[in-house]
């Protein structure tokens, strides 16, 4: 699994009773926060996409409900990582049939990235301004995804381009050569992220990636990935598919964000 998350970015975990163990605490929470008014701002795209920033109330550890964030993956992010970081409250990201349509306020140019590119980015690359300007504002250790319902697998999946994270990876280390290290958080990358994401468009395999309840997947935290249109049309299918991710920010910052593995 070390191989995998180094060489194509991502690799994926097998049924885990840890992990089932927390989807069973976690969904009806993830599910209340579907219905919050206090969050209704959340859904967008003429609401087929719950975006769900911080939408689940578990503590820095991950649990819910005294329910703990455990089993293999877990595990793997000890053994590779170190220690886990303290945990956000998790995103909870749900899309449902007839995504995607156009963002509140999104351009035609960027609705049509989001129906042919399925919106692929690299996370923690916040832009600002009306010229939408890229900073490296939230620099991830990984991403950690655990889908919480059995949707299928064409049901808006995640897509990622295998071995982008290392094309992303040169990218920017070639721009932030002359770049002091004390700026590298704060200096406009635009231009630099916005050329590698193109190679890797047109040099990485894009996979489309799936998993069912009690299974996860890991995903490097440099790697282009975007999330492809609800295509599953199979009588029964489910109103929605959820997914929980945690992107926990990694200690030493933007340095640390491109120099390790």
């Amino acid at each position: 699994m070390v191989s995998a998350l180094a060489a194509r970015g991502w690799t994926r975990f097998g049924w885990d009773a840890g992990i089932a163990a927390w989807v069973e605490a976690a969904l009806p929470h993830a599910i209340a926060s579907m219905e919050d008014p206090a969050l209704a701002e959340w859904w967008d795209c003429e609401d087929t996409w719950f975006i769900g920033v911080d939408a689940l109330h578990n503590d820095e550890s991950g649990a819910v409900s005294g329910q703990p964030l455990a089993g293999q993956a877990v595990d793997f992010i000890h053994e590779t990582f170190g220690a886990m970081p303290p945990l956000h409250r998790a995103q909870v990201s749900v899309v449902s049939p007839g995504y995607p349509r156009p963002r509140r306020g999104e351009s035609e140019a960027g609705f049509r990235y989001r129906d042919r590119r399925f919106a692929a980015h690299v996370d923690g690359l916040k832009f600002e301004g009306p010229d939408r300007r890229r900073t490296i504002a939230e620099p991830h250790a990984f991403i950690l995804g655990i889908p919480m319902n059995d949707a299928p697998a064409d049901a808006a999946p995640l897509v990622v381009w295998e071995g982008s994270h290392e094309v992303i990876r040169a990218g920017m280390a070639d721009f932030l050569k002359d770049v002091p290290r004390a700026d590298w958080g704060r200096v406009d990358i635009t231009d630099a992220y916005v050329a590698a994401r193109k190679r890797a468009f047109e040099t990485c395999p894009m996979v489309e990636v799936h998993a069912r309840p009690g299974e996860c997947y890991l995903m490097h935290r440099l790697a282009v990935h975007g999330v492809k249109g609800w295509e599953a049309r199979c009588e029964g299918d489910p109103e929605n598919r959820i997914i929980a991710y945690f992107r926990p920010e990694i200690a030493g910052g933007a340095e640390a964000w491109l120099d390790q593995p």
